[in-house]
């Protein structure tokens, strides 16, 4: 459905007897939102709310940008008064019930929408199932939803988070304490539709007294019958909604050691194969219990960790199977979502848009030959340096940073070397950690390679390429050289 209109509440900025100038001055100029909203919509019309009501309708004409600039960026639509036919059928019209929110948020619909809310003519289907959208525009739509709700993040941040699950469907998240890690995974899987209310999005708290999978998938009580876990109950939800995405929060996961009781879900996510045109794993629980129970191409588990002398460091097995993303950067000055008045809503989305494309190197060879290439000479430098430290990395971490990098060249959500920082960041630097001299000598190496001159204490530079991996290798030898240790993980 084509959204031709956008409402515009003035409830903050409307006053008693305001001239048609006034009025129009108000609504053109008094709203913050998104050029490429905008641009990218056949917009006709633009419309005054005030206490829920369309009182003026204007052709739209276009836009321009307020002078002097700001942040966020404010711009100023151009109209005029709509034609008698279309203000007669607009003014006055409640609109309450497609457009929530109070200030002066923004809401694009349809004038079809709007001439139907009556409800005399066919129904409209209100948030309809999302199958055809760039990945462009849906991580923008992400990143706007997660702004909206008050939590400020880097546009990049978001594309890579996307990106990550599209690669592997097994995301830790790291970071300082109160940095939103939790808030971040819940309104990524809510900004695409998915929420606890409609058993999309399950939030699993880990307790310290996990030692085995019984907690996560079940088990078998007294009376022989098996009582199921929380994340079989979730699998069986995925398994019959194969065209909608489910997302698992594995909140604080290393307060029990993540291999006791995530080993087997771990072992069968690698079983994952093709058969035909479909993605299939091994069986998750013996099929005396439940048939056909296996991880399905639908479900994404993403898991928040905190590095403190109450949680468990991950050993190589599990470093391997994820991408750990860290959220430490945080912007306590930054209101933009105070000042944004664009009210952003979920949307629902197929699961085609985030599935794995890719599980084998096989898969994307032929169509990126020359990426997969460059990425296994890059690592190959890379793993010559880790081996002192028995840290080199293996087959499965190349393969994902290879469809982690397919995906991106696909999409053209970040440039090539800021893909592969991300990837550097979340698939090789966690490896590293300990109180040894080679450690130490290991990260000069790092950084030298990635810089390309000798790491020099006095001297400490950037990499043009490699800025956030350069960075994090730097603050491990600070580490290093303060506590006689490091590691990624130490905040």
């Amino acid at each position: 459905m084509i959204e031709d209109v956008v409402l515009i509440k003035i409830n903050k900025t409307y006053r008693d007897n305001m001239s048609p100038e006034e009025l129009f001055k108000t609504t053109s100029k008094s709203w913050v939102a998104s050029f490429q909203k905008t641009s990218t919509r056949e917009l006709k019309f633009y419309c005054p709310v005030y206490k829920n009501k369309i009182i003026e309708v204007y052709d739209f004409l276009g836009f321009h940008e307020e002078l002097p600039q700001r942040k966020p960026s404010r711009y100023i639509l151009e109209g005029k008064i709509s034609s008698t036919e279309m203000r007669e059928k607009l003014v006055d019209l409640e609109v309450s019930k497609i457009h929530k929110g109070s200030g002066n948020p923004i809401k694009y619909t349809s004038l079809n929408k709007l001439l139907n809310l009556d409800g005399s003519e066919e129904h409209i289907e209100e948030n309809p199932l999302i199958k055809d959208i760039y990945q462009d525009d849906l991580v923008t739509q992400i990143y706007n939803f997660i702004i909206s709700k008050g939590f400020s993040y880097s546009l990049d941040s978001i594309k890579n988070l996307y990106l990550s699950i599209r690669s592997k469907p097994f995301v830790i998240i790291s970071g300082i304490s109160g940095t939103g890690k939790t808030k971040i995974v819940q309104l990524f899987a809510e900004s695409m539709g998915a929420t606890e209310e409609n058993s999309q999005f399950k939030l699993i708290p880990v307790r310290p007294d996990w030692s085995d999978s019984a907690e996560l998938l079940g088990f078998e009580d007294l009376k022989g019958d098996f009582q199921k876990g929380p994340l079989t109950k979730i699998i069986e939800h995925a398994q019959a909604n194969p065209d909608l995405p489910y997302f698992v929060l594995l909140d604080e996961m290393n307060l029990a050691r993540v291999e006791y009781y995530f080993s087997d879900v771990l072992s069968v996510m690698e079983s994952r194969r093709r058969e035909g045109e479909n993605i299939i794993s091994s069986l998750l629980v013996d099929e005396k219990y439940i048939k056909g129970l296996r991880i399905p191409n639908n479900l994404y588990i993403l898991g928040t960790v905190n590095m403190d002398e109450t949680t468990h460091p991950f050993s190589k097995k599990v470093l391997d199977r994820a991408n750990t993303i860290e959220f430490n950067d945080i912007e306590l000055n930054s209101f933009n979502f105070v000042e944004s008045q664009e009210e952003v809503e979920k949307i629902r989305v197929s699961n085609e848009l985030l599935e794995a494309s890719f599980i084998s190197i096989k898969d994307i060879y032929s169509d990126h030959m020359q990426l997969v290439v460059d990425v296994s000479a890059l690592i190959s430098k890379i793993n010559k340096h880790l081996k002192s430290i028995s840290a080199q990395v293996g087959y499965r971490v190349r393969d994902e940073i290879c469809f982690y990098m397919a995906h991106n060249a696909t999409s053209k959500l970040l440039e090539e070397d800021k893909g592969l920082d991300y990837c550097i960041m979340q698939k090789i630097l966690p490896r590293i950690l300990g109180s040894d001299d080679r450690v130490a000598d290991v990260l000069e190496k790092l950084y030298q390679e990635f810089v390309g001159i000798p790491y020099d204490d006095d001297n400490l530079q950037s990499s043009s390429k490699y800025p956030k991996s350069t960075q994090k290798v730097i603050e491990m030898l600070e580490r290093y050289r303060n506590d006689g240790f490091t590691s990624f993980w130490i905040s």
